[in-house]
């Protein structure tokens, strides 16, 4: 082979190795653009999807402030009606007892006025000039003033003397032999026993009588 035949193979195998060389730098920039495109498209594609979560989820935040506004109000409202609800409580418990006070001093006041011209007329008696006959007689005055601030309040002695002994409102502290009066008759009044309407306050000691001939019969 020839020079010129050498150099002239040279020349094609050096054209040939450029056009292989630049067939593959060709054939990878078009991978690569490719590649660089698909890329674009996904980044393009999550972008697309990040604003139309955040562009969805914009309406559901709004929705959860709302219920928590609303809560947030129920609260504060539920706060002030408990306040309201303590502070009637309170005053209602505080009405109750001053009440209660009132209705125990009017029974009070009521069961003492009566008596105090009873203590009136003791005062004046102790400080009178008299005999036993007069003073005597003003003590009955205010016996009978008594009893009758008594009734005022419906207090009624218990009947003793002249009728028949009762258990449930005499209490015998002894008996009498007698033929002239009936068996377990009350003769002798030893202290007066009172009832407020039909409940016994206290029962009247008496004694009785013992009648031994009714006894035998």
């Amino acid at each position: 082979m020839t020079s010129e035949t050498k150099t002239s193979v040279k020349d094609r195998f050096a054209r040939w190795s450029r056009n292989s060389t630049s067939q593959k730098e060709n054939h990878m920039s078009t991978d690569q653009i490719e590649q660089n495109e698909i890329h674009e498209q996904d980044s393009a594609a999550v972008d697309i999807e990040a604003g139309t979560e955040s562009h969805e989820s914009a309406p559901e935040l709004d929705h959860l402030r709302n219920e928590r506004d609303q809560l947030a109000l129920q609260l504060v409202q539920s706060q002030d009606r408990l306040a309201r609800l303590q502070a009637e409580f309170d005053n209602a418990r505080k009405r109750e007892i001053k009440e209660r006070q009132d209705s125990r001093d009017y029974a009070i006041q009521s069961a003492i006025e009566p008596f105090l011209g009873v203590l009136d007329n003791f005062a004046l008696a102790l400080n009178a000039d008299g005999d036993v006959a007069q003073l005597r007689t003003g003590v009955q005055l205010i016996v009978k003033q008594m009893e009758e601030a008594l009734r005022t309040l419906n207090v009624q002695p218990v009947e003793t003397i002249g009728i028949q002994f009762d258990p449930r409102v005499h209490e015998a502290l002894g008996s009498i032999e007698t033929v002239e009066h009936p068996d377990h008759q009350v003769l002798e009044e030893i202290r007066r026993g009172y009832k407020l309407r039909d409940k016994l306050l206290r029962p009247a000691l008496v004694r009785i009588a013992s009648n031994s001939a009714q006894t035998s019969e």
